[in-house]
């Protein structure tokens, strides 16, 4: 299958199904507002790394998290009874999604959390689309994760924990939400071990996009996500 090379002044992209083996369909384009929307409605994200050009996934399969599917540990649910993380929704989206790039880089790990990307994602939270679900103890941002949002999907970009748990304490959080919301799927982009331990499958790329036309019928919920705090 070709690499299709984007260009910045028209947003539009290859059918997915001309993306390669690995998921990758094309390179180039930009990090405009009207191009990451057009992207994510059809399935495809932006992941590359410093020095690379912008390159764009669309992977089969896909791996998605249902939010009644979470699975919650015998151990996980001794910490969220002690209520020791207060959580909270889009009252630190720069400083979350810095943080899921800081983390990576003090491990010694390349990140595709590069500066372009975060003020591109910062953008598209002040329009209502990014959002974040932070922990916080004892008045510190300990962990969190951060994504898009359209229709009845939600798009999970990163997460990060310097404190144990805290991470996974924000997705049941994201996952609670989810279900008083009407957010059908949670989208994991990339399997990861970690993932599926905590509930998420694979699917076919048909499949997903045929449930992603379906829930994105639906209307965004732009305003700012509850930004109180939550025990």
């Amino acid at each position: 299958m070709p690499v299709y090379q984007l260009i910045p002044e028209v947003p539009l992209f290859p059918p997915v199904d001309q993306a390669e083996d690995d998921g990758l369909l094309a390179v180039g384009g930009d990090l405009t507002k009207e191009r990451l929307l057009a992207a994510y409605r059809r399935g495809i994200f932006p992941w590359y790394e410093v020095g690379q050009p912008i390159l764009w996934w669309s992977p089969d399969p896909r791996l998605v998290l249902f939010p009644e599917e979470l699975k919650i540990s015998r151990s996980l649910r001794k910490v969220l009874r002690k209520e020791q993380f207060e959580i909270r929704f889009d009252s630190a989206f720069e400083d979350v999604i810095k943080a899921c790039a800081d983390v990576r880089t003090e491990r010694g790990d390349e990140t595709w959390i590069i500066p372009e990307m975060q003020q591109a994602y910062t953008e598209l939270h002040q329009e209502g689309y990014a959002h974040s679900v932070e922990s916080w103890l004892e008045g510190e941002l300990v962990g969190g994760l951060y994504g898009i949002s359209l229709g009845q999907c939600f798009f999970g970009e990163s997460m990060f924990s310097t404190t144990n748990d805290s991470s996974k304490v924000a997705l049941v959080a994201l996952a609670e939400f989810s279900q008083q919301v009407g957010i059908k799927l949670i989208d994991c982009q990339m399997t990861t071990p970690h993932l599926l331990s905590l509930g998420a499958r694979e699917i076919t790329r048909e499949v997903f996009l045929k449930k992603l036309k379906k829930h994105l019928e639906n209307p965004t919920i732009k305003e700012l996500w509850d930004s109180g705090p939550k025990q």
